[in-house]
């Protein structure tokens, strides 16, 4: 069973994507093509987390790069952020559950470790959750995402103490929700992906 770097060790991210490769963690590994790490800037600021790859990420091996992803790269775009540059992106869980199902708790408890050790080397002030499941497994919220959604929440503990959180809508809820009209989640999605580029330029002026 492979195992995450020690905390602390230095960034060696060739290393921590075989490690992740050869985990068997959970039974979600036996159904697996890949692998589904991250994509974006290993050193951005601004760290986004959703739930699990879908079958195009499990083809391609990168997060977010099937409907869900394109929808959420034009808001970033819209927003005034550059995945390649501002964003890292990556799931709490690394591979894909049957049939694009929500990961479960042990399979989130099995995978932590992996984002954890995300979080620690790319150490990103901000970090957006996308969607109830990312919510409820980087911070154990299950509060509806309606009422917390574009709120930045403080974080606590070791890792995430220090760092704003802010919950999101998931992408692949703003498919089945399309209307761009005020008020609606993919009007408030691209205002609270705006809202984040904000507070990303402001700690941006204050270095």
């Amino acid at each position: 069973m492979a195992d995450a770097p020690a905390p602390g060790s230095a960034p060696d991210w060739a290393a921590f994507a075989m490690a992740c490769g050869a985990c068997t963690r959970c039974g979600l590994s036996s159904g697996r093509e890949q692998v589904v790490i991250s994509r974006g800037h290993h050193e951005a600021r601004l760290m986004l987390i959703g739930e699990a790859p879908g079958a195009t990420e499990d083809a391609q091996g990168e997060p977010f790069v099937g409907r869900s992803g394109q929808l959420l790269d034009q808001l970033l775009a819209e927003a005034g952020l550059d995945p390649s540059r501002d964003i890292y992106l990556c799931n709490a869980v690394k591979c894909r559950p049957p049939d694009n199902r929500r990961p479960r708790g042990g399979e989130l408890a099995a995978c932590r470790p992996w984002l954890d050790q995300q979080i620690a080397w790319v150490d990103p002030p901000l970090i957006g959750l996308l969607g109830a499941t990312a919510l409820a497994g980087v911070l154990g919220v299950k509060s509806g995402m309606t009422q917390l959604r574009g709120q930045w929440l403080a974080g606590e503990g070791p890792l995430l103490g220090g760092r704003l959180l802010l919950p999101l809508f998931h992408p692949s809820y703003l498919l089945r929700n399309p209307s761009g009209a005020e008020g609606k989640p993919k009007w408030l999605t691209r205002e609270d992906l705006r809202g984040a580029a904000e507070r990303l330029r402001q700690l941006t002026a204050s270095l």
